[in-house]
């Protein structure tokens, strides 16, 4: 939109140009100076949250869109606390190989770049922070148990040497860089800048292209100068469905849907042909799984939350007196305080993980009920009186048809059955009480003052 309203600004300044001057038109060199001026312009991406395959595939479309469109520089504004390794790495190898600028901006006030971050701000060609940001933390931290010592020092010294890497091939500190992932340390925007970490600190984005403006960066085409400075600021925001997968990549989120998933297929099974139950919950599982695949996972905790459901549909089947429930609940508590708990350490890129305490609870509060819930309808379903088959006619009276000595036959309800005597003999035309039903055959007993 910013590049066609530039184009008309263009056309109009152009025409009235010609008609104001003496000769009726400007010169050729002049045209396309005024020309590439108006259509300069920065494209912004705004990445906040974890780092994911999605954030991965946005930088990667939003560097080809600006390309094509000529772009002076590409903004990153960035507020993570870090994220898979896979997505940091393919990130960074983007903007390594951008033949655009790529600025990363910490910001807003406030916002962080830590773990995932760190390594991606160490890409950028210009790396600039705002006001009361920070910078760092990339350690690995065992989560849900103690892992192997050989383990962890490996995954240090790989993100280290990394870390090490992008400084040096930007000219940033590779020592602090080293010790970030080492030693977990993290900068405040002013640090950084003292440290040569970063290269400016910018209050707002229209301070930080003017500050930039004229600086000569290293890209795959060689040495740009930067023209920033008035350039169109062209906003790029993920699209609805990046935007979609990106926001239930939040644990909480995440854990919400793959439970609320669960309970909707426990309705359908309990209500079979509801329809809406079980396509919502097949819909919340999909994206469930999905943003699952970009958390650190532990399949235990799914395994367990499988169980709670199974274990709750063979209560609402196979009442047991509450002993399938709380089986169910046990299952459902331990499913959710190991699901984001893996026993080995995560990537230094990752943050900490977990799902909020108190959202825990609410949960399995409400297996609880549906537990509840499950055993009260079946102990109900076994006090109520069948009323269908041969069982309807327990506690019926009717009358014996012929001699039952034992068996014989007997008329209930209008109508005949097979009926065994429990104290014979029975003569034929006396009353009888159906006292059981065994398939086709009834079992009687003379009626009290038949």
């Amino acid at each position: 939109m910013v590049k066609w309203l530039c184009r008309f600004a263009l056309a109009l300044v152009t025409m009235l140009t010609a008609l104001s001057s003496p000769s009726g038109a400007e010169p050729p060199l002049r045209q396309s100076l005024l020309q590439a001026e108006a259509e300069r312009h920065v494209q912004v991406l705004t990445v906040r949250g974890v780092i994911n395959p999605l954030t991965a595939g946005y930088l990667n479309r939003a560097l080809k869109r600006a390309e094509a469109e000529g772009a002076a520089a590409v903004v990153l504004q960035l507020d993570t606390p870090g994220g898979l390794e896979g997505a940091m790495r393919e990130m960074t190898q983007a903007m390594l190989n951008s033949p655009l600028p790529v600025v990363v901006y910490v910001a807003p006030a406030g916002a962080r770049a830590t773990s995932a971050g760190l390594f991606i701000t160490l890409a950028a060609h210009v790396a600039a922070m705002a006001p009361g940001t920070n910078i760092g933390a990339a350690h690995p931290v065992a989560l849900g148990g103690e892992a192997e010592p050989a383990m962890i020092e490996k995954m240090v010294s790989d993100a280290a040497a990394t870390a090490r890497a992008l400084a040096e091939q930007r000219g940033r500190d590779t020592e602090w860089a080293e010790k970030a992932v080492r030693e977990s340390l993290s900068l405040t925007c002013r640090e950084a800048l003292a440290r040569g970490v970063v290269d400016l600190i910018a209050p707002d984005l229209e301070t930080l292209l003017a500050e930039i403006d004229g600086w000569e960066v290293e890209t795959t085409r060689g040495v740009v100068t930067l023209r920033t400075r008035g350039a169109a600021v062209v906003a790029l925001p993920m699209n609805l469905i990046e935007q979609l997968l990106h926001v239930i990549t939040d644990p909480n989120l995440a854990y919400l849907l793959l439970v609320l998933g669960m309970w909707a297929l426990i309705i359908e099974f309990q209500e079979p042909g509801a329809l809406l139950p079980g396509i919502s919950g097949v819909i919340m599982l999909v994206l469930a799984f999905a943003a699952l695949g970009s958390l650190p996972l532990n399949w235990a905790g799914v395994a367990f939350l499988i169980l709670a459901a199974i274990l709750l549909v063979a209560e609402l089947y196979e009442p047991d007196f509450g002993v399938l429930g709380v089986g169910s609940l046990v299952a459902f508590v331990l499913g959710s305080l190991l699901l984001f708990r893996p026993f080995v350490p995560p990537s230094p890129v990752m943050p900490a993980v977990r799902v909020n305490p108190w959202l825990v609870a609410a949960t399995a509060g409400g297996m609880a009920t549906l537990a509840f819930l499950a055993l009260r309808a079946g102990l109900r379903a076994q006090r109520t009186p069948v009323l269908s088959g041969p069982g309807r006619l327990v506690g019926q009276t009717g009358w014996a048809t012929t001699d039952l000595a034992p068996s014989g036959t007997v008329q209930v309800a209008g109508e005949l059955w097979t009926a065994t005597a429990e104290e014979a003999p029975i003569a034929a035309g006396q009353a009888v009480e159906v006292i059981a039903a065994e398939r086709v055959r009834l079992r009687v007993r003379r009626k009290s003052g038949g």
